[in-house]
């Protein structure tokens, strides 16, 4: 018995002026599933991905949640959702500390006339972020320092963490591991198999194959604005991914 997808999308068209970035793209998500999201340069990816989050519109084609259509206005009509997504500039706030960014934006305030007074509840905001980061295995050595003086891989755990704090239900994850060393880089993907055991559904963009290969369930591919192929990860290789990244492989689609 097949799972129903948490998260689609149906003939998606996003044009640009003249340039159409997205033809009819479809794509779905299941729960606790990590769905890799491939394709060349050009191919619509980051396009699908934003309409997905909430952060750009469609000209036409449809969106499902749990099996409901739905009309994102922004990215807050998404995380209400509990659809989280990390991009590639990873929008943290440099000056301030892990657990300050874990809560930017959703800060726990004081009850009553302290909080309208701008007091927040600051030791119960440490205690939750420590925990979240840990239970999640994102190795944060330093809670108080600025996250501006932080390697890139722990800037990037703890982007990743943060969004996995917050999402109930999907997260996307736009090229994790780019410009991460070997070490980082495990960690990373280890943060992405503890994100999937909690039954979140999974959305990886990357262009390393092996990476792909490696951590997701079903492969996606785009090329020229749509999906021409669904792989099952354990069933498929490198080349037979880059097969229909190019052409080669058209429309092999997996249940």
């Amino acid at each position: 018995m097949s799972i129903e997808p948490i998260y689609e999308a149906r003939n998606i068209v996003r044009n640009f002026g003249s340039v159409q970035a997205l033809q009819g793209a479809n794509f779905d998500v299941r729960p606790g599933e990590v769905s890799a999201l491939i394709g060349d340069n050009g191919a619509g990816k980051s396009t699908l991905v934003r309409i997905l989050a909430g952060a750009d519109q469609p000209n036409s084609g449809e969106l499902f949640f749990q099996g409901q259509p739905i009309s994102l206005g922004n990215p807050t009509d998404a995380r209400s959702r509990g659809i989280e997504t990390v991009f590639q500039d990873l929008a943290l706030a440099n000056h301030l500390d892990p657990i300050q960014n874990m809560y930017l934006g959703r800060e726990l305030m004081k009850p009553g006339l302290l909080g309208r007074m701008g007091f927040m509840q600051t030791s119960e905001m440490r205690e939750v972020g420590r925990v979240a980061f840990n239970d999640l295995g994102a190795t944060v050595r330093n809670f108080t320092g600025p996250v501006g003086g932080m390697s890139g891989g722990q800037r990037q755990a703890i982007a990743v963490a943060r969004a996995a704090a917050w999402a109930k239900n999907v997260i996307f994850l736009d090229e994790p591991t780019a410009a991460l060393g070997v070490v980082q880089t495990k960690g990373v993907l280890d943060l992405i198999r503890r994100i999937k055991d909690k039954g979140i559904a999974v959305v990886l963009i990357s262009h390393s194959m092996p990476h792909v290969l490696e951590v997701s369930d079903r492969v996606h591919v785009m090329r020229q604005g749509k999906r021409v192929a669904v792989l099952n990860s354990k069933d498929t290789s490198v080349e037979e991914l880059v097969g229909a990244m190019t052409g080669a492989l058209d429309g092999k689609e997996a249940a």
